[in-house]
């Protein structure tokens, strides 16, 4: 759930006449679509103009493999993005989404039959912070779900650090898990120095697991007797880093939906970011699970390869 963006991307400095690329992205939609790229079946609470430009979106959705029963359209303003990527996949971005229709998202809109029967709910802090009403769904739906998954997505545009922090830490008993990130998150919103203690902070918050997600270092897990280390997976072909992070749950939360143990869907989840790079955009290259698949075992293979 959360708010769907247009993306316009230009790997030059922004300026007039510079040729870009028209996409779909934004958080929500890509954690959906890397969820569904792992064999889950994804339904998106977002809402959308309702005009040609939201029919457009809702194509894309479906495109992507997403139900779109969840979709609301109303009279409003599409959310906009522009981001330049340079050769090494660093981003530079420029919203216009103040009063976007994505915004109006509400807690009526959050179906209860829906959300207390789905195997996981995923949210971010960035719907929280776009609205009071689009947080007050956020928190509906984390009360309802069985199985609530919160990525903090700590924007200083949009959210001081003292409320992002209080929000966390209001969320944490109600969720299954939560996926910050470090440095940036860890040392913001839970003043913590290392990935360890960032985890042991949101368990003693309440939170029942944790995967502090530490770029192209790797990915430490804590919850009920487990403790563990995933090693990021190199990525093929840098290209934009637009995505990756929202690829990493979305697969990995498809995963655990479908059996896989944390450390195994984590894994998944590291291997469908380190793919998705290679694409432009949000959504500019979802990954099947047989890819994802296949290059999680290439790199445990050289792993293997190289410790011995």
């Amino acid at each position: 759930m959360g708010e769907i963006l247009l993306e316009v991307a230009t790997d030059l400095p922004f300026g007039h006449g510079v040729p870009a690329q028209l996409g779909i992205s934004g958080d929500a939609l890509n954690v959906a679509a890397a969820a569904a790229a792992a064999g889950a079946r994804v339904g998106l609470l977002s809402v959308l103009p309702d005009d040609d430009l939201g029919q457009a979106i809702a194509a894309r959705i479906r495109e992507l493999g997403i139900s779109p029963d969840l979709l609301k359209f109303r009279t409003g303003q599409q959310g906009v993005y522009l981001v330049h990527s340079d050769p090494e996949g660093q981003r530079e971005f420029s919203y216009a989404r103040t009063g976007s229709v994505g915004s109006t998202l509400s807690a009526e809109d959050v179906d209860a039959a829906v959300f207390s029967t789905a195997k996981a709910v995923i949210a971010g802090g960035i719907a929280c912070a776009i609205s009071p009403s689009s947080r007050a769904a956020v928190l509906k739906a984390s009360a309802l779900s069985r199985r609530f998954i919160f990525d903090p997505n700590f924007r200083p545009q949009l959210a001081s650090a003292e409320e992002a922090a209080a929000l966390l830490a209001e969320l944490a008993p109600r969720t299954f898990l939560v996926t910050p990130s470090f440095p940036g998150e860890t040392s913001a919103l839970l003043d913590c120095a290392t990935p360890k203690e960032a985890a042991d902070k949101l368990r003693g918050l309440g939170a029942a697991n944790v995967a502090v997600t530490c770029g192209a270092d790797g990915i430490q897990l804590e919850g009920d007797q487990l403790s563990s280390w995933v090693e990021a997976i190199p990525a093929p072909s840098v290209v934009d880093q637009t995505g990756a992070g929202d690829a990493f749950v979305g697969t990995l939360t498809a995963r655990m939906v479908l059996g896989d143990s944390l450390p195994v869907a984590a894994r998944y989840g590291a291997a469908a970011a380190s793919l998705v790079v290679g694409g432009k955009g949000g959504t500019g290259l979802i990954p099947t699970f047989e890819q994802t698949n296949a290059h999680a075992h290439r790199a445990a293979e050289g792993e293997l390869t190289s410790h011995a």
